[in-house]
């Protein structure tokens, strides 16, 4: 990516990783959102990402996280997004509680955009304090948009009929699986986030997932002593177990608890979206004629890794392993691992690692990839060889080999390698590098 430079890696899920970088045209600080689109297709979640791009698009609030453009490959899809800096709100409540013109502040912020997003069309279905971001000055910054909803998702009953969210935030009727109405249910997880806020603790818990939702659904929770009458009231009509009768997100806007102090421009929307060859997210998979054929075709460009013999398998027993007695001079580490996984999600990921080191990609041939760091002062120049082979059809071994500065890769190999390759490495054979 020539438009980009990568910074540190702020968190990654099950699909995706998410890194700090820097636009190097205007040296504005970003959020830029890794998906590998693979794993999108293998898992089917295509048409969930081409509707998150869509929504993302569609919203534009100062408390909305902004998605700036959308860049795609063969095998990745890049979110270029505003950066977050203060993290997320999560963070700050469970340091302790908030006070209620501190916590107010937020849940004027949070109201206003989720209702925007109604206003829209659309309904986020997962608020919960994890997904509000702060950026540096505090403004609150909705995000996380990949199970929300749009207007057009509605059967013909005008009801959502899909079970989502995380359990101690969710509306009552969600998990009742006889429909219910997104915007009810997002003012339900409204009203959750702000007893949060206010209590520094949930509203309904247990350990037993069945008895949360009893709880839920009979409304059962106790406000602790120093939440004031107006809360209490506003808390009331917000937790209410019938979505007929529940408040609306409108109603709640009128509240004169709420009211106070409102302001509903707390924030600014940085920069309009760019890219836009890619406002159609159907383009993001469609760079190719044929995605799924291309995946495998840059699977193969990439990757095609040799076959282990049978005294190669057995050599890497540590009993038998000889390889000691034949290494070549200069060669100062040599690390396994097994995986079962595609060979391309290895290499890929070693090389967002590259770039993000600034290391240069001096060779990459079938199998094998070639990474160096240029001398800097009086160190050694540091070469890492990481080279993948096929044990059987779904799995692999890759051996990671240095030369230079030890000390460097092994920092490289703690702090960088491990952390990124952890949800799809099998078995590590040199444990000891890593204690």
């Amino acid at each position: 990516m020539q438009k980009y430079e990568f910074g540190k890696l702020l968190g990654q899920g099950n699909f995706a990783k998410v890194y700090h970088a820097r636009d190097l045209k205007t040296g504005e600080s970003v959020a830029i959102k890794v998906i590998e689109k693979e794993l999108i297709l293998k898992i089917g979640l295509e048409d969930q990402t081409k509707r998150e791009i869509s929504i993302m698009r569609r919203i534009k609030h100062p408390n909305v996280l902004q998605l700036y453009e959308v860049l795609a490959t063969k095998t990745k899809i890049y979110f270029i997004m505003e950066y977050a800096k203060g993290g997320e709100l999560f963070n700050k409540v469970a340091k302790g509680r908030f006070s209620e013109s501190k916590a107010r502040k937020y849940f004027q912020q949070l109201v206003s955009a989720v209702d925007f997003c109604h206003s829209k069309g659309v309904y986020h279905r997962d608020l919960k304090p994890e997904n509000l971001l702060l950026d540096e000055n505090g403004v609150l910054k909705v995000a996380d948009f990949g199970l929300s909803a749009l207007v057009e998702s509605h059967r013909q009953d005008n009801m959502l009929h899909t079970v989502c969210g995380t359990p101690a935030y969710v509306a009552p009727e969600v998990v009742s699986r006889k429909g219910y109405d997104g915007a009810k249910s997002d003012v339900w997880s409204c009203g959750v986030i702000l007893f949060v806020l206010l209590a520094g603790h949930l509203p309904f818990y247990d350990l037993n997932l069945m008895s949360l939702y009893r709880k839920i659904g009979r409304g059962e929770y106790k406000c602790p002593n120093w939440f004031s009458l107006e809360v209490r009231r506003l808390l009331g009509k917000i937790l209410d177990p019938n979505p007929d009768t529940r408040i609306s997100m409108a109603k709640v806007m009128e509240n004169s608890w709420f009211r106070k102090g409102f302001k509903p421009k707390s924030g600014q929307v940085k920069r309009e979206s760019t890219n836009e060859a890619l406002d159609n997210s159907d383009q993001v998979f469609g760079l190719c004629e044929n995605t799924r054929a291309a995946s495998v075709e840059a699977d193969q460009e990439l990757v095609v890794p040799a076959h282990l013999n049978a005294f190669d398998i057995i050599s890497l027993s540590a009993g038998l392993d000889l390889s000691g007695l034949f290494a070549n001079i200069g060669e100062q580490e040599d690390i396994k691992f097994t995986f079962m996984s595609a060979a391309s999600s290895i290499m890929s990921t070693v090389e967002d690692i590259a770039r993000i080191l600034r290391m240069v990609i001096i060779k990459k041939d079938a199998g094998l990839l070639k990474l160096e760091r240029p001398r800097e002062g009086r160190k050694e120049p540091l070469s890492i060889d990481v080279e993948i082979f096929e044990v059987a059809s779904s799995f692999h071994l890759i051996e990671i080999k240095s030369s230079g500065d030890t000390l460097e890769f092994q920092k490289i190999l703690k702090e960088d390698l491990r952390p990124a390759l952890k949800d799809i490495v099998g078995v590590w054979q040199d444990e000891h590098y890593l204690q």
